[in-house]
């Protein structure tokens, strides 16, 4: 077998998702995170087409310093009815300077004759034109057929002709799309397998999520001889999304044995897809396959006793392979050996405590019937934990008051002020902040209070905050539940609060993330 390309198209492809838009320089940070991932090839635009993407091909070759990826450009074959050499896109494909380029070609009669509106053989001619002119020009030249699948069902001799045309004008790969993503895996497997022998082009798949098989159709391609796979980090796409690539790669390496990332690299892959979401603006999906928070975390207590004995009887492979780890979730449907988990995952040992396990168990039951839910609040379960343990041990500030106003002055934009007196380090703080929000003005004002002992939590940000009415038929006394994330810039914590009040829910929620920021550096209390 060829040695297995890993081709990430996250920066053209994947930037076509609804809501969201990268500049030059998002695309330059993902750029080095995919190159530490360890892909093969880097798709970064269409250059000439599109001018960010020419400015980032031009900053590209000043600033990025790959040290395993290969920079593609992406663009189109030549215009119908000209020549490549002098056809201005190719051109500017030629100017971007990297040393691959990937065209897009048309495979589908349909296609072909409807949308470039232009006769079979002159697409034919497009494409041997346009491939063999880069080829000469020294550019590894892979093409992208797209929608190939639903072509070579409705002409099956067309469709391989183009794979045959591009490989003898000098492709190095032909890569099968599923542009409409509408593909199942035996179809996929039916289609390449009946290319490889047809053909004998390199051949490479580029897989849509819209059948939920994106990751599938591109291992069933794998299986079926293709040695280039495409995708997205996070599976960012237009519609339903592309293939993930860390899925369909993880897939390869560890469940069929085939070498697709260095070993090394791959143990940096969820925090690696995690910083890309924060550069995306697009929320890590907790329930991601292999990096997701979610991902090797086990909730009910029947799991919970079996993991205490073996992690692997409930886990599909070592999490830390890709940068994951195992969690343990405390809620109602905790037993003992669920808290006892959480307790070692936290460094803490209860071994000769039971009576600290039975208690803060009876304490999560007690809550979750009261609306809290611990499972999405590890930090709050851990904090609950050490004060068991150890009473004190969290007191690093002790809360006299707390009061926030909102107010809005002549029928202008609503703002809140917010005042907070606590002792911290022997001495008695009042602190004032104001916010565009209440829970933003006390934010503001426990931070000021606290900075003063505890400056490390100048590091902590809230990265997400959720509400949830739990008694909507109460109307506007019900009872609440925020959620709050907070981070220190290289991971993140989720705490919980309750309370019929909104404001008091999120200022318990607010106030355990910074107390646990705190413990999670290793803060002593002051």
């Amino acid at each position: 077998m060829e040695a297995l390309h890993v081709y990430d198209t996250t920066l053209r492809d994947g930037a076509q998702q609804e809501g969201l838009n990268l500049s030059v320089s998002d695309k330059l940070a993902i750029a080095g995170l995919l190159d530490e991932l360890g892909v093969d090839f880097i798709e970064g635009g269409w250059p000439g087409a599109n001018p960010k993407d020419t400015e980032f091909f031009e900053r590209a070759g000043r600033e990025l310093t790959l040290r395993h990826a290969t920079l593609a450009a992406f663009g189109a074959t030549r215009r119908a009815g000209s020549c490549a050499a002098d056809d201005p896109l190719v051109a500017a494909l030629l100017e971007a300077g990297a040393p691959v380029v990937c065209l897009v070609a048309k495979s589908h009669v349909r296609h072909v004759e409807e949308a470039l509106r232009t006769s079979l053989e002159e697409n034919l001619e497009m494409i041997r034109d346009t491939v063999s002119h880069l080829v000469a020009q020294g550019r590894r030249v892979f093409l992208d057929a797209e929608h190939f699948f639903e072509g070579w069902h409705l002409d099956r001799d067309y469709a391989l002709t183009v794979v045959r045309t591009a490989h003898a004008a000098g492709a190095e790969v032909v890569v099968l799309c599923d542009t409409n993503g509408g593909m199942l895996p035996h179809q996929v497997e039916q289609v390449v397998a009946d290319v490889l022998a047809q053909t004998g082009a390199r051949v490479g798949a580029h897989c849509h999520n819209d059948t939920g098989c994106a990751a599938a159709n591109s291992v069933a391609a794998v299986r079926a001889g293709a040695t280039h796979v495409q995708g997205t980090v996070n599976g960012y796409g237009e519609r339903t999304g592309n293939a993930d690539l860390v899925t369909v790669a993880a897939n390869l390496q560890f469940k069929l044995g085939l070498p697709a990332i260095d070993p090394d690299a791959f143990r940096q892959a969820m925090p690696i897809a995690h910083a890309i979401s924060e550069i995306t603006n697009v929320p890590a999906y907790s329930r991601q396959p292999y990096v997701g928070a979610s991902a090797f975390a086990h909730k009910a207590g029947l799991h919970a006793s079996a993991l205490k004995v073996d992690p692997d009887l409930y886990q599909h492979m070592e999490p830390a392979l890709v940068g994951n780890g195992m969690r343990t979730l405390v809620s109602d449907m905790a037993g003992r050996a669920s808290v006892e988990l959480k307790a070692r995952e936290a460094g803490l040992d209860v071994s000769a405590r039971p009576d600290v396990v039975a208690g803060v168990l009876a304490e999560v039951k007690a809550l979750e019937l009261q609306g809290w839910t611990f499972d999405a609040a590890d930090a709050s379960v851990e904090l609950m934990l050490r004060r068991a343990l150890e009473p004190g041990s969290t007191d690093y500030f002790d809360i006299e008051s707390w009061r926030v106003i909102t107010e809005s002055a002549r029928g202008g934009e609503a703002a809140s002020e917010a005042t907070v007196k606590l002792r911290a380090d022997g001495r008695r703080t009042v602190a004032t902040g104001e916010g565009n929000g209440p829970v933003n003005a006390l934010d503001h004002a426990l931070r000021q209070a606290i900075a003063v002992a505890y400056p490390e939590i100048e590091k902590f940000e809230l990265i997400d905050f959720k509400v949830r009415i739990l008694d909507a038929s109460h109307g506007s006394d019900a009872v609440t539940r925020v959620l709050i994330e907070t981070s220190d810039g290289e991971t993140s914590w989720n705490t919980i609060g309750v309370a019929a009040n909104i404001i008091e829910a999120s200022w318990r929620a607010l106030v355990d993330g910074l107390v646990h920021g705190l413990v999670r550096q290793g803060v002593p209390i002051r």
